[in-house]
C-alpha cells in the first residue's frame, strides 16, 4: 500500500438488552465487525469476524432475532483485544480517514476500549457519512444506510445488518456521493464576475 492515505469503511453490530431491562449495568458491546480498507481508490483488504462479548457474554433473544447472530457464532468469535489489534494492523498504525454510517460505531468502540482498559486503535479524521449525506441532499432526517443506497437507485451489498455487507454498502455510497460532489464542483453556476469583465467596465468610467 505504500504511504498512500487510507480510508477505512467500518461497520459494527452490537449486543442489545432484552426490553425487560434485566441487564443491569448494560452497555452495547461489539459482536461483529466488517471493515473495507481502501487506498488509491482500490480495496486492499476486507475483514469480517464475530467477536465474543466480555461484559454480557450471553446474547439476549432480542439481539439474536434482530441481527440473526447465534450464540455459537459469538462464542467462536475472536476476542475484543484481537479486534483492536486487527484495526491497528488495517490502518498500518497511521492516520486514516475512518468512515461509518452514523456515529454509534466509533462511540461504542471507544466505550468498549475504556471498559477493556485498551487504548483506542485508530488515528485520523472520523466521518459520519449519514450526516454528510443529509447535508449534501438537504434531508430533514437522517436516512438509514439501505434507504440511502436505494435512493441512488442501487441495492445494498449482501444482507442488511451483516457488518461487512454494511461496510461495503457504506463504501459504495461514499463513492456515489464523492462523484456527485465532484460533478457539482465542476458545474458551479457562473457568477456575475464571470459574465462581466469588470476591468473593461471600470476603464469605461475612468
Amino acid at each position: 500500500m505504500g504511504d498512500e492515505h487510507c480510508h477505512l469503511f467500518i461497520d459494527f453490530e452490537f449486543t442489545m438488552p432484552e426490553r425487560s431491562g434485566r441487564f443491569k449495568g448494560f452497555y452495547p458491546e461489539i459482536i461483529e465487525a466488517g471493515v473495507v480498507a481502501v487506498a488509491n481508490d482500490r480495496i486492499y483488504h476486507q475483514f469480517s469476524s464475530y467477536i465474543s462479548p466480555i461484559r454480557f457474554p450471553k446474547l439476549s433473544e432480542r439481539c439474536k432475532s434482530f441481527l440473526h447472530i447465534s450464540q455459537e457464532q459469538v462464542d467462536q468469535g475472536i476476542s475484543f483485544l484481537e479486534l483492536v489489534n486487527k484495526l491497528k494492523e488495517l490502518s498500518k498504525n497511521q492516520s486514516c480517514t475512518i468512515i461509518t454510517w452514523g456515529n454509534m460505531d466509533m462511540r461504542v468502540l471507544r466505550n468498549n476500549c475504556q471498559h477493556a482498559g485498551l487504548s483506542f486503535p485508530l488515528k485520523g479524521k472520523e466521518v459520519d457519512l449519514s450526516m454528510e449525506y443529509k447535508r449534501f441532499f438537504g434531508d430533514q432526517n437522517q436516512t438509514g444506510l439501505w434507504k440511502a443506497v436505494q435512493e441512488y437507485g442501487k441495492e445494498g451489498t449482501g444482507n442488511h445488518h451483516r457488518a461487512l455487507d454494511d461496510a461495503m454498502t457504506t463504501y459504495n455510497i461514499y463513492r456515489l456521493v464523492e462523484k456527485d460532489k465532484r460533478y457539482l464542483e465542476k458545474h458551479e453556476p457562473t457568477t456575475i464576475g464571470d459574465r462581466v469583465d469588470f476591468s473593461k467596465l471600470l476603464n469605461k468610467f475612468a
